[in-house]
């Protein structure tokens, strides 16, 4: 949307904006929350005869029950009109294309928050059917984008300075199934990592049943990408992993795992759902036995959320308090599986990048090994830069000195 407005001029203040656009979440009943109630925020806050334009999955999968109910709003839309911003802004008219957007190479994008680092979709919908999610009912069917399309738009960013990409979509592992191509990932990986001026790459939101050693051996064995495996799980009990119709058991979900971990210097991510449908003590045991066991480099949890239009929606639901409590738990185990990761690292060198000054200390500075994903797998500190000449949004050498509380020390290495 950014590429369609360059001729406004962005601002941070919501008190002076002529424009005001939210971009919305509806997957689950916090982000929907969030995303009504930062609505009527912005709408208190806005100044007269300016513009709230509302779009995105919520608008998406609840149009007409939003535009009824929020006349605050001036412009709707969903998931599909974009690249339209600027024309629905200059005739302050609501609209719902049939298909989702999907980015292309000759969007002129606008990208916001780093100077090196941009995420790339390859897709959008997905195939699944799990039956906890929503996202096919307001995002579609797998539709990815041609690894011509993605190649040209990373060659483009790569002229813009920026070298660290990270490749998303719904159900990344399955990019090219719906055009027939059966190891589309590893087209895509082998594509990339031929270009001149890129340093590094991640891939994230890998599906069990859709993954494949021969992509794990790929992603190991690439000059380019990080050896990063991001695969959420959502639960590893066989029972747990049927009821939510993952695709996937116990056995083949876990030797997808180990294989992972077996890679040198791999960093392995996984997301689980705490409190579906059907989970009772000794599958929730069984989890909490593994997710300690196996140690994660970074895990996260989110509560169950009951989704109207999911197949776990009619089924009988866990005690909203046994789901929190649950969360908890599996938190805990998570801060512990974090600080085992971080010490793993001390006295180890990486290279890293310098994102500017930290939040913690005017003296220190935050940075982020490459091995990371940007914002969700968090900083180290750089508390001596060795008299090193600093430029931010570079890399540099970095060696892990300690680990104070949740936080990694580093000296930068000369």
């Amino acid at each position: 949307m950014l590429g369609r407005l360059q001729s406004y001029e962005m601002t941070d203040d919501n008190t002076q904006a002529d424009v005001i656009i939210i971009n919305t979440c509806g997957f689950i009943d916090a982000a929907k929350e969030e995303s009504i109630n930062t609505i009527l925020d912005l709408h208190e806050q806005r100044k007269k005869d300016s513009i709230l334009v509302v779009s995105g999955c919520l608008t998406e999968r609840y149009r007409e029950e939003i535009q009824a109910d929020m006349p605050e709003v001036d412009i709707f839309t969903g998931v599909g009109d974009y690249e339209k911003i600027d024309a629905l802004i200059a005739s302050k008219q609501s609209t719902f294309s049939p298909e989702v957007y999907l980015a292309t190479d000759t969007s002129n994008r606008v990208i916001t928050g780093s100077n090196y680092h941009a995420y790339i979709k390859i897709a959008e919908g997905c195939n699944q059917v799990c039956s906890f999610c929503a996202i096919p009912s307001f995002k579609g069917k797998l539709h990815s984008r041609t690894l011509s399309s993605i190649v040209k738009e990373v060659e483009a960013l790569i002229t813009r300075g920026y070298y660290d990409f990270s490749f998303i979509s719904q159900d990344s592992s399955s990019y090219g199934r719906d055009m027939k191509m059966s190891n589309g990932l590893i087209s895509l990986v082998k594509g990339i990592e031929k270009l001149s001026g890129i340093q590094s790459a991640r891939i994230l939101y890998l599906y069990p049943s859709t993954t494949t050693f021969g992509l794990i051996d790929t992603i190991a064995d690439s000059k380019v990408f990080q050896t990063y495996f991001d695969m959420p799980i959502q639960h590893i009990e066989d029972k747990m992993l049927r009821t939510m119709k993952r695709g996937f058991g116990e056995n083949k979900t876990i030797a997808l795992l180990e294989y992972m971990k077996s890679k040198p210097n791999a960093f392995v991510r996984t997301s689980l759902i705490a409190g579906h449908p059907e989970e009772n003590e000794v599958y929730f045991k069984r989890l909490c036995d593994f997710m300690q066991s196996f140690k994660f480099d970074r895990f996260n949890t989110f509560s169950y959320s009951n989704e109207e239009t999911t197949s776990a929606y009619t089924l009988t639901q866990v005690p909203q308090e046994t789901i929190d409590s649950r969360a908890q738990i599996l938190g805990n185990i998570a801060e512990e599986c974090t600080l085992d990761s971080l010490d793993a690292m001390i006295g180890q060198s990486y290279t890293i990048v310098i994102d500017g000054e930290s939040d913690e200390h005017e003296y220190l500075l935050s940075a982020r090994p490459l091995i990371w994903a940007v914002d969700i797998d968090g900083e180290i500190l750089i508390n001596d830069t060795s008299e090193l000449s600093i430029t931010y949004g570079k890399t540099y050498e970095a060696k892990i000195t300690q680990r104070v509380g949740t936080q990694l020390l580093a000296t930068l290495v000369v």
